[in-house]
C-alpha cells in the first residue's frame, strides 16, 4: 500500500501491515495509523514503513503471558487464521497454534477446507506446547468422544456391515463403517481367487460396500473385514462339481518350468503338469504349448481339498496312442522325418501323426558329410521304441550305411546268376540200398572164383626144393 507521510509517499508491504494476514486492503484506505520507518534511501527517494513492527514488541509480551498460562488439556477459543494442506492455524489472541490434519476429526480428512473456514471461531484443546519455540499443538477432534467408544456393543465377528471406502492401498482398502471407525479389507479377502492382485483392481475411494467382520479388537480399536465371504466358497462342493474324470474349460493364469496354472472359475485353480500336456511331444516349457489368457480343455486327475488345488491333465482327453504307434514305428522301421530342432546332443525329429523322435549326433550324419539343418526331411531307421518311457530313437546313418553294405552282396548275387551252366555228367547219389546190393554181388563173385583158383593151383609143376646146407656134423 502507499502511505502519505508528511506529504511524502512511503511504501507499506502487505506483510508489514499486521501480524495477521490481511485479506481485504480496501478497509484500510483513508485510515490513519502509526508506522515505523524501517528503510530510508534519500538517493532514490525510497521510504519503507511498517505497522507490524510497532505492535510486535507488545505482542511478544502478550505471547509470553499467554504461553505462561497454558496447560495441556485446556480448552480455549480461537479464530481460524490460515488453512493449509497439513493443518489449520488458530489465533488464540496474540499467539498462534496449529491443529494438525489428523487432529481435526476422528474420521479421515483429505482437505481441511472441508471442515473449517477462515475467521471461523472454534473451541480447541491444547495437546502440547513448547515455551521456547512458542509452538502450540491443538486438537479439535479431542473435544468429542472417540467413535470406537460409541460403537454398537452388540457388534461381533461374523456380522454384516455397510461402509464407504476412504483409503486405498495395494494391499487393501480401508472402509469406514461409522465416523471414525474403519476396518481393513485385505486384498486376499476381496475374492476367492488365489491370484492376488492390487486392491485397486477391485475397489476405489468412494465405493460403498457390504462386508463381513472377520476380527474385532475394541481395545486396540482395530477391525478386519471381508467381502468374498458374502459369496459361497466354491470349494464347498468342489468334489461334486469337479469330480475326478470330468472335463472342463479353464483359463491359463501362469507358467512355471514344471507346468501350467489355470483357473476353472474364480477361486478354483489347478495345475497341469508339463508331462500331462501331450502324449507325443517333448515339451521343454509350457509356453511352447499354450499362452497366458488362453482357454484350454482339461480333465480332473486329482483333488486336494486341504491345499485348494486340482491336479489336471490335457493329454488325457485322448487315448494313449503309444500302443498303436508301436506297430507303426517299431524297431527297424524306415520312416521319413523332419528335423525341427538341433541340440548339442542331436536333433528332434518330427514324424507322422505329430510324433517326435530323437536322433543322436552320431546317427545324424549324412552320406555326403554335409551338415544337417532345421527343416531338412530325411529318411530314418527306428533303432529304439520305448512305450513306457514314450521315447523313440532313430538313425539316419543306418539307412545309408546298410544300403552301402548291401550293394556289393547284391552285385555278387547278380553276377553269379548270369554265369553259363557247365554240361557235366550227372552223378547220382549212392544210397544205402545200393551199398547192400554191391556187397551181395562181391560175395557171389568171390564164391565163384574159389574152385577155379584151386584147379589152377593143382596144375602148376612142382618146384625143386633147394639143397640143404651142409652142417659141421655132415662133414664129419
Amino acid at each position: 500500500m502507499i502511505v502519505d507521510v508528511l506529504g511524502m509517499e512511503a511504501f507499506l508491504p502487505g506483510s508489514q501491515i499486521d501480524v495477521k494476514p490481511v485479506r481485504d486492503y480496501d478497509i484500510l484506505v483513508g485510515k490513519t495509523m502509526e508506522f515505523k520507518i524501517v528503510k530510508l534511501n534519500p538517493e532514490f527517494r525510497n521510504v519503507v514503513v511498517s505497522h507490524k513492527a510497532l505492535i510486535e514488541a507488545e505482542l511478544e509480551a502478550q505471547k509470553a503471558e499467554i504461553v505462561g498460562k497454558l496447560e495441556k488439556g485446556q480448552v480455549l477459543e480461537g479464530t481460524v487464521k490460515n488453512i493449509t494442506n497439513y493443518g489449520v492455524f488458530i489465533d488464540l489472541g496474540g499467539v498462534d497454534g496449529l491443529i494438525h490434519i489428523t487432529d481435526l476429526s476422528w474420521g479421515r480428512v483429505n482437505d481441511p477446507h472441508e471442515l473449517l473456514q477462515l475467521d471461523q471461531k472454534i473451541n480447541v484443546v491444547i495437546l502440547d506446547f513448547d515455551e521456547e519455540k512458542k509452538r502450540i499443538a491443538l486438537g479439535l477432534k479431542q473435544l468429542t468422544p472417540h467413535p470406537w467408544d460409541a460403537l454398537d456393543p452388540n457388534l461381533k465377528v461374523g456380522d454384516k456391515v455397510h461402509g464407504k471406502v476412504v483409503v486405498m492401498a495395494d494391499y487393501g482398502a480401508f472402509v469406514e463403517i461409522a465416523e471414525g471407525v474403519e476396518g481393513l479389507v485385505h486384498v486376499s479377502e476381496m475374492s476367492w481367487s488365489q491370484h492376488l492382485r492390487s486392491a485397486n483392481d477391485f475397489l476405489k475411494v468412494g465405493d460403498e460396500v457390504d462386508a463381513v467382520i472377520l476380527t474385532l479388537d475394541r481395545a486396540e480399536r482395530k477391525m478386519s473385514l471381508g467381502i468374498k465371504q458374502l459369496k459361497a466358497d466354491p470349494w464347498a462342493n468342489v468334489e461334486t462339481k469337479y469330480a475326478v474324470g470330468t472335463r472342463h474349460w479353464a483359463k491359463v493364469r501362469n507358467f512355471t518350468n514344471f507346468g501350467v496354472f489355470v483357473e476353472i472359475e474364480e477361486g478354483v485353480d489347478g495345475l497341469i503338469h508339463i508331462s500331462d500336456l501331450s502324449w507325443t511331444k517333448k515339451i521343454k516349457h509350457p509356453n511352447e504349448f499354450t499362452q497366458i489368457g488362453a482357454q484350454i480343455e482339461v480333465v480332473v486327475l486329482d483333488i486336494d481339498v486341504a491345499n485348494r488345488r486340482l491336479s489336471l491333465g490335457h493329454k488325457q482327453l485322448e487315448e494313449n496312442p503309444w500302443e498303436e504307434l508301436e506297430a507303426k514305428f517299431g524297431v527297424d522301421t524306415i520312416v521319413d522325418g523332419k528335423v525341427v530342432e538341433l541340440t548339442d546332443k542331436g536333433a528332434v525329429v518330427s514324424l507322422e501323426d505329430g510324433v517326435e523322435a530323437f536322433c543322436t549326433t552320431r546317427h545324424l550324419q549324412k552320406e555326403d558329410k554335409s551338415p544337417v539343418a532345421v527343416g531338412d526331411t530325411l529318411s530314418f531307421k527306428v533303432i529304439e521304441f520305448n512305450r513306457d518311457a514314450k521315447r523313440i530313437l532313430v538313425s539316419h546313418l543306418r539307412t545309408w550305411e546298410e544300403r552301402k553294405e548291401a550293394a556289393p552282396k547284391a552285385a555278387k548275387k547278380a553276377a553269379k546268376a548270369e554265369e553259363p551252366a557247365l554240361d557235366l555228367p550227372k552223378v547220382e547219389k549212392t544210397t544205402l540200398g545200393d551199398l547192400s546190393a554191391l556187397a551181395e554181388l562181391k560175395a557171389s563173385l568171390e564164391a565163384e572164383a574159389k574152385p577155379a583158383k584151386k584147379a589152377a593151383k593143382a596144375e602148376e609143376p612142382a618146384e625143386e626144393k633147394p639143397a640143404k646146407k651142409a652142417t659141421k656134423k655132415d662133414a664129419e
